[in-house]
């Protein structure tokens, strides 16, 4: 059995990290790391503003919050097994739908049937599940899923970089289109809703530890919450805002890093290169971020990743060549953290029980916040015809994003994390008695 505290203990749970992390690439891929080439290549084949295309990545996700309160209603109703399964196969029509798209509005609205599907799988989906499976554990089990992003940016990138150059891009999403659909059908046969379903504790901890260390009273699905009381909490406001924020500043890089990288005088063959270079010193980045996230805390994660982030940012405005080159190595290393930080922040906070209530009403708001990423960019590149203000706009955000961390308290609201009496005078009072 393994303990709370260990970075490798996860027995049958692996499986479950490693479904998640294969949605987390297809979501990084299909969504945000294919804007590089796709977006492109759409705006080259209508004949229109690169940014327009850009923007519509704002309008998916906005469109996508009324979608992610269904699908996080949904996935309370079902579970994240047959959640997931759905969501996967919608991203693949999506993706399918955006490399034939024959004008900007088909464009527009296959991006929000993938961006749907794919956010709500990873997040949504993957978000229930790493809560159930690892409450204790999720800041280093979302160490390894986040690898995904990395992976996605070191391999769907390429990957779709030789497609579009060979087949265009129409014949060029049929791959993955396939892959993630392939996905959804292994996980709806072989993903679990909860660890007691595989016949273990959450965690993988033995059951003398189970029964000591975790809040085991009985309670309702939604752990008492209802959606007026989370409005009415100021900590659910910071934990959706900060949580975005960080998705925010990373959306703003990684949808454009390969213009931006030519903008600073690589060629796209360099810029490709090197966003598969440093993807692999981000598979390491994910790993540091869930390892120090499991080891200090996230709170105090957070606030050095912000610093850390704004750091990286501001060296890279200078344009200087090796600062640039500093930058990527840093931003690298962070890729991951942003990721981690959307399950791992509110998981902490709130606690496993009731989390799917909690995140179906959270995600969409940290997923709002995100969006504005895409339309930063689309404005910045057409009013300037460079994204070096867009980078700018990012840092002041990562600095923001500490500030409010500084208000957030980490367990203010984890069962799993108070003592029984505290635990049972929460619910007492979520329940009004």
């Amino acid at each position: 059995m393994g303990k709370k505290n260990e970075l490798f203990g996860f027995g049958k749970g692996w499986g479950t990290i490693i479904y998640c992390l294969l949605m987390f690439w297809f979501y990084a891929g299909m969504v945000n790391d294919s804007s590089n080439i796709v977006a492109p290549a759409i705006a080259e084949k209508l004949g229109i503003p690169a940014g327009n295309v850009l923007n519509m990545g704002t309008v998916a996700a906005m469109v996508g919050v009324i979608f992610f309160f269904i699908f996080g209603a949904v996935n309370r109703k079902i579970g994240p097994r047959v959640t997931s399964f759905i969501c996967l196969i919608l991203a693949g029509i999506g993706y399918f739908g955006m490399g034939h798209a024959g004008s900007l509005a088909q464009y527009g609205v296959s991006l929000c049937i993938c961006t749907i599907g794919a956010m709500s799988a990873g997040y949504i989906a993957g978000g229930a599940l790493v809560a159930q499976w690892f409450p204790k554990k999720k800041g280093i089990v979302m160490g390894y899923t986040t690898m995904g992003h990395n992976m996605a940016t070191g391999f769907f990138v390429p990957l779709i970089t030789v497609l579009v150059a060979r087949f265009g891009v129409a014949n060029a999403v049929v791959i993955p289109t396939v892959l993630v659909i392939v996905l959804a059908v292994v996980g709806v046969f072989l993903m679990r809703n909860t660890p007691q379903e595989r016949g273990i504790n959450p965690d993988n901890v033995s059951d003398e530890v189970y029964k000591s260390e975790y809040f085991n009273d009985e309670i309702d699905e939604d752990g008492g919450w209802t959606l007026k009381k989370l409005f009415s909490r100021k900590t659910f406001w910071l934990v959706a805002v900060a949580s975005g924020g960080y998705q925010f500043v990373s959306t703003i890089i990684i949808t454009q890093l390969v213009v931006r990288n030519q903008e600073v005088g690589f060629t796209q063959a360099q810029a490709v290169g090197i966003m598969t270079i440093l993807a692999f010193a981000g598979i390491a980045g994910s790993w540091i971020i869930g390892a120090l996230d499991q080891k200090i805390g996230t709170k105090k994660t957070m606030i050095f990743f912000g610093i850390w982030y704004a750091v990286a940012l501001l060296l890279e405005v200078t344009e200087i060549h090796i600062l640039v080159i500093v930058f990527l190595v840093m931003f690298a290393l962070a890729l991951g953290g942003s990721a981690n930080f959307t399950t791992s922040l509110p998981a902490a906070v709130f606690g496993r029980h009731g989390f799917k209530k909690v995140n179906s009403v959270l995600f969409p708001i940290q997923a709002l916040v995100s969006s504005f990423g895409f339309m930063v960019n689309g404005n910045v590149l057409n009013a300037t015809g460079s994204l070096r203000m867009s980078y700018v706009i990012a840092a002041i955000a990562s600095i923001v994003v500490v500030i409010i961390v500084l208000f957030i308290k980490e367990h203010e609201y984890n069962r799993d994390f108070m003592t029984e009496q505290q635990a049972e005078a929460f619910t007492k009072e979520l329940e009004g008695r």
